[in-house]
């Protein structure tokens, strides 16, 4: 076999290689592409985009500067809140 008559040292430093590839495929990489989602999804927010909030208040976006949007949690009730509490309504899956 291959592996058998390469040094201990090597083996090791082939193993460590391997999980760090691995850690990369399938924590970090995913991880990212995540990331970039959320924000793609949050700089293309814009009035009247039903919305979710971190604590989960649904709301519709009145407006929204920098890093704060304000939005109507009922009618003339605004709040303003970090963009970065914004996520969008989850779907339940069932047609309506």
């Amino acid at each position: 076999m291959i592996l058998l008559d390469i040094p201990n040292v090597w083996k090791t430093m082939i193993m460590i290689v391997l999980m760090i590839a691995v850690f990369y495929i399938f924590l970090i990489r995913p991880q990212n592409e995540q990331a970039k989602k959320d924000k793609a999804y949050r700089d293309g927010l814009k009035k009247g985009d039903r919305v979710m909030t971190a604590g989960g208040i649904h709301a519709t976006i009145v407006n929204v500067e920098n890093a704060m949007a304000t939005i109507e949690i009922a009618p003339s009730v605004r709040i303003k809140v970090q963009v970065t509490s914004i996520q969008p309504i989850p779907t339940t899956g069932q047609k309506k």
